[in-house]
């Protein structure tokens, strides 16, 4: 066990495998155990969902309020799968049906207060400690749901130190001025160089502003972030703290435990030394779903079903794919149009496209282990870990040139297939022109099974987990607690 350097506090609104909903709750579940090899010990503050109560059998009261922002309120303490959780228990905040931000495709109202209560909860915790006699050196916080815990650590003139990463700045929590007291946020940090975003208040900006540095999830898109296309409104926070030297790009990896194609409970095992199981998985998929046997690519894909996900440009693309002997399979939720979109082009080829509605863990994996390619022609992608799922499994990441989708897979140019560096398949267009193209020249290198096998077996073996990323959070964290 290596000596312990410092303890950190955690701060999001969801965390794999208690509550998920996309690659945050990966992010935050995966970033203990790598930090844990550095030294720094990690507890994860999150909501007590019902859902997430119901997974847990025994937890322990360290922290309590009287009246949070409305209600009676504790903090749970529990283990899961080796590190430990800390549940904001507060049943007028969170003990209600749908998601963690959604009922019926309709945000719950008041998100901004159940938020401002996760990151109230956590500042205090940092502040005073709890009952079991800890207190973190440091505090992680993920996206605009714990984007005032900075915030309101600076107002109380804390001396712990603050990250904020930004996984995603189209998502701002965004709330009416007339909150501002209802939340404890002092009227005289509402300006533009504060919390103020085009009068209203922005959460993500609060921790922007008052966080002791930045972090976002990969080097491509902390730069996009500074220009108006990528930035939100908030290109002008990004580039001063850039300017400062307080920003910082950190790729995101992937829990390599779970994400293991050698030990995958879900799929028949295979490995980069050891890749003809792989046949068996895409059979199986194909089976699955009911497709004929094709003579291009089975392309998988695993999104969100949303413009900035681009499925507008994929449903575009993808009867030519289909046409020229390519097979697909989708999973995932969303935008109600995608998703009958979707239905139809499976009921015109229900021999060659197969389409899932929701999401199911378990076929996910299933679906990297057997697919020639996953797609992901997402107009921005902070990061993205859907196609590091896919080196992982041998499933070809296929992705718009933008991003942490930039800077994670390298296109199969001659160029980078002679000198054993491509892993994928990249496209600078991003439009359907694009994605046609980058489509077409997957399907051509896929009639040649030895340069297709080459490039998989380069995927396979390129590093997707955190030890990296983990070894940079862990210098980063111990400079700013030095």
């Amino acid at each position: 066990m290596p000596r312990l350097r410092g303890r950190v506090l955690s701060v999001a609104s969801e965390c794999a495998p208690l509550m998920k909903t996309g690659g945050l709750a990966d992010v935050v579940g995966a970033l203990p155990g790598a930090l844990e090899s550095h030294g720094w010990r990690s507890r994860v503050l999150m909501p007590a969902y019902p859902t997430v109560l119901e997974r847990v059998v025994r937890s322990r009261r360290i922290w309590r309020s009287d009246d949070l922002f409305g209600g009676p309120a504790c903090v749970r303490a529990c283990t899961v799968d080796g590190f430990e959780v800390l549940l904001l228990d507060a049943p007028h905040l969170f003990d209600r049906p749908g998601g963690p931000y959604s009922v019926d495709h309709h945000d719950h109202p008041d998100n901004h207060l159940r938020f401002a209560a996760l990151s109230w909860a956590a500042a205090q915790i940092a502040i005073e400690g709890t009952s079991d006699r800890w207190r973190p050196d440091i505090v992680h916080a993920h996206d605009w749901q714990a984007g005032l815990v900075p915030a309101y650590l600076r107002y109380a003139g804390s001396a712990v130190p603050s990250v904020m990463t930004i996984h995603n700045i189209a998502f701002q929590g965004v709330f009416d001025a007339d909150q501002l007291d209802r939340l404890n946020l002092p009227t005289g940090d509402f300006h533009p160089g504060g919390i103020e975003y085009h009068g209203a208040v922005s959460a993500l900006k609060a921790g922007m502003v008052h966080a002791s540095r930045l972090t976002t999830v990969s080097r491509t898109y902390a730069e996009e972030l500074t220009t108006p296309q990528f930035g939100f409104g908030l290109e002008g926070v990004v580039a001063e703290r850039r300017d400062r030297g307080e920003m910082h790009g950190i790729v995101n990896g992937i829990d390599a435990t779970v994400w293991d194609p050698a030990r995958d409970p879900h799929t028949t095992p295979f490995s980069a030394a050891s890749p003809g199981p792989k046949a068996e998985n895409r059979a199986s998929l194909l089976k699955e779903f009911g497709l004929a046997e094709p003579s291009g690519p089975l392309a998988v894909v695993v999104t969100r079903l949303t413009h900035q996900k681009g499925v507008d440009m994929l449903l575009e693309a993808l009867p030519a794919f289909v046409e020229g002997g390519g097979a697909v399979v989708v999973l995932g939720s969303g935008d109600p149009g995608h998703e009958q979109s979707l239905r139809e082009v499976a009921a015109h080829r229900p021999d060659a496209v197969g389409v899932r509605i929701g999401y199911d863990e378990p076929l996910s994996h299933r679906m990297f282990a057997g697919g020639d390619l996953v797609l992901v022609p997402s107009r921005f992608e902070p990061c993205g870990l859907t196609q590091l799922y896919g080196l992982r499994y041998g499933a070809l990441p296929l992705v718009a040139s933008t991003g942490g989708l930039r800077d994670t897979v390298v296109d199969a140019t001659d160029e980078h297939r002679a000198s054993g560096t491509a892993t994928g398949f990249t496209f600078t267009d991003i439009s359907t022109t694009g994605l046609r193209d980058a489509l077409d020249r997957a399907a051509s290198l896929y009639q040649d099974q030895e340069a297709w096998r080459e490039v998989r077996d380069r995927a396979m073996t390129t590093p997707v987990d955190w030890a990296a990323s983990g070894a940079h959070y862990a210098q980063l964290f111990q400079e700013l607690v030095r």
